[in-house]
């Protein structure tokens, strides 16, 4: 067992995303491209005593059982066996409910992490394959690669992507994922596209409508931010960003963006390894 171990654990946006089918297991198929970004939570992992595992959060609100880092915990240890125990700590800076990923970032964090401290030494494949079991993102996450992603978001080609910084508007809405992929208006049927469909601009969010009719708020960043660049929505929502060719730029739009709005400026990282090793 190692000392304490500090992780950043980086959030993500989809640069677009397509929704090829479902499978009969309720599952969506679909095409998307990950870029990660560098706005992150932190996680820190210690060793406990007595093979307990403890997470405090700086919203406490988050910090019960079924927050992904815990149950990350509890994945690793009935998939290795592992007998020891963690005290986490969980500090959040990636909004919630906002298509950026946190928690499922923070549950890689803590697979990558305690495999570390605990000695576990399974390969990044078989923790990508405990993460899957956790949430569709996590892989993503485990691997810590921007990447072009298909099936449910599981399989993953690791992709270098032009250097961007985005500016990204928060809502001041929490969109719930499953209302989504189960609305009856959801885009289902998007056909399948190569890298070069994307590199022409022939993408979209096949989420972004239902979405704005549900949430007035969405539908109302999408509108302030395509003034000034080509908008759109990650994930299912609710966060809204736009890419620029400079921080500088980016950050002269968010110093006009209204008081009644949320927003920051991240750049794009080819591979979470840019944030450096834990400590």
């Amino acid at each position: 067992m190692t000392a304490t171990k500090t992780l950043l654990c980086p959030a993500k946006l989809n640069l677009f995303l397509h929704i090829t089918g479902r499978r009969a297991d309720g599952y969506h198929t679909l095409q998307t491209l990950f870029q990660i970004i560098d706005l992150c939570d932190t996680l820190s992992l210690s060793p406990a005593a007595h093979g307990t595992i403890t997470l405090e959060c700086s919203d406490a609100a988050l910090a019960g059982p079924e927050n992904l880092v815990l149950r990350a915990a509890h994945a690793l240890r009935a998939a290795t066996g592992s007998t020891q125990g963690a005290s986490m700590r969980l500090d959040k800076r990636i909004p919630m409910g906002a298509g950026l990923g946190g928690g499922s970032s923070d549950a890689a964090g803590a697979l990558l992490g305690l495999n570390q401290m605990w000695g576990c030494e399974l390969d990044i494949e078989t923790l990508a394959q405990i993460g899957l079991g956790l949430g569709a993102d996590v892989p993503l996450f485990v691997r810590g690669n921007s990447a072009w992603a298909e099936g449910i978001g599981e399989i993953l080609t690791p992709i270098d992507l032009p250097s961007k910084t985005y500016l990204v508007i928060c809502p001041d809405c929490h969109v719930s994922t499953q209302d989504i992929f189960s609305h009856q208006q959801l885009t289902r049927n998007t056909t399948a596209i190569k890298m070069a469909a994307f590199l022409a601009g022939h993408t979209r969010n096949d989420c972004e409508n239902v979405v704005r009719s549900l949430y007035p708020p969405v539908d109302e960043a999408l509108l302030w931010l395509n003034q000034f660049a080509q908008a759109r929505m990650t994930g299912t929502g609710a966060s809204i960003f736009a890419a620029f060719d400079s921080a500088q730029q980016a950050q002269q739009v968010l110093e006009q963006l209204p008081e009644r709005m949320n927003g920051f400026v991240a750049q794009g990282l080819a591979s979470s390894k840019a944030l450096g090793s834990p400590r």
